[in-house]
């Protein structure tokens, strides 16, 4: 089909978008993605927020898919929804530009939900920065703005929250008295983000916390705390852990099946197991990819064993 005849289709309101339309948009050349900059502007605010999300899921969903372009461009626009729905979609950019683009809107976006992407998206190059694969003037910058944003008083909870969450990632001292004081925050979301942060972190310490957390009555703390305790590879945790396979919030089933695949051992293998017999399609499957992780983990380390025997 004719491009101009696409974007006349996805930008129309009348008709139900189609996800086959929106494929088409993937990997633009350079003068089909200018006709897109023309006609994007004329679409509707709440279709613009319908498209644009719909491609975030798509590239989530599909690794052969390239929205990067569309994404770039609609970090400038007009929509803060819009704006914040482009940074998610550009999760897999690890490019200095846009490590620049987010701190820019990190300081200067009048948004709250745009700052608080831009936090989350700077978190992985926080860990650049930190596994030394970013300039280390930039990984700096970063990091000295995210603080910045989390030490303003005027600053919205949400923006500082994810900033926690970034600078998480970061080895420099601070950062545990940091998410302990985000633990003993009194917003309940603030306490979710130090659970993740803990896990993030890679710090030992925080391994009591993470398992107290997964009997939260809360089941995004227990999802986080989950998460937290395969990151830190709590192995105390694993019987808890089992215990959530059978939780009644779905996602905190998913990420304690994951947890185990990260942590390991005979109990958690046996877990797994089972697991992928289940009647359940979603447990089944989940339990099929951590097992597949964790087997693959033990075969790199018994690798590195034999090349240091040899």
């Amino acid at each position: 089909m004719e491009f101009g005849r696409v974007l006349d289709d996805i930008g129309n309101e009348q008709r139900a978008l189609s996800h086959s339309r929106l494929y088409m948009l993937s990997d633009l050349n350079r003068e089909e993605l200018k006709l897109f900059a023309e006609r994007w502007s004329a679409i509707s605010t709440s279709r613009r927020h319908h498209i644009i999300g719909s491609l975030v899921e798509i590239a989530e969903a599909n690794f052969s898919v390239g929205f990067n372009s569309i994404f770039h461009l609609c970090l400038c626009d007009e929509d803060a929804e819009v704006r914040a729905h482009a940074v998610d979609g550009l999760w897999e950019d690890e490019t200095p530009g846009l490590a620049r683009v987010l701190l820019e809107m990190l300081s200067s976006d009048p948004s709250i939900i745009v700052r608080a992407a831009a936090a989350t998206g700077l978190g992985r190059f926080v860990l650049m920065a930190e596994l030394e694969e970013l300039d280390e003037e930039l990984g700096r910058s970063i990091v000295d703005a995210l603080w910045k944003l989390i030490e303003d008083p005027d600053e919205a909870l949400e923006p500082q929250r994810r900033a926690v969450e970034a600078v998480s990632y970061s080895g420099e001292e601070g950062v545990r008295d940091l998410i302990e004081d985000a633990y003993s925050h009194p917003t309940e979301t603030m306490q979710i983000s130090a659970v993740f942060s803990m896990g993030r972190s890679a710090d030992p310490t925080w391994g009591s916390t993470v398992i107290k957390e997964l009997r939260s009555s809360n089941p995004e703390m227990r999802f986080e705390a989950s998460r937290a305790c395969g990151e830190l590879e709590v192995r105390e945790a694993v019987p808890t852990l089992i215990r959530l396979i059978a939780d009644a919030d779905r996602e905190v089933q998913q990420a304690a099946v994951f947890a185990l695949g990260k942590i390991g051992g005979q109990e958690a293998r046996r877990a797994l197991r089972i697991c992928c017999e289940s009647e359940d399609e979603v447990i089944a499957a989940a339990g099929d990819e951590a097992l597949a992780e964790l087997e693959l983990a033990a075969g790199l380390f018994d690798t590195f064993l034999d090349a240091d025997e040899r």
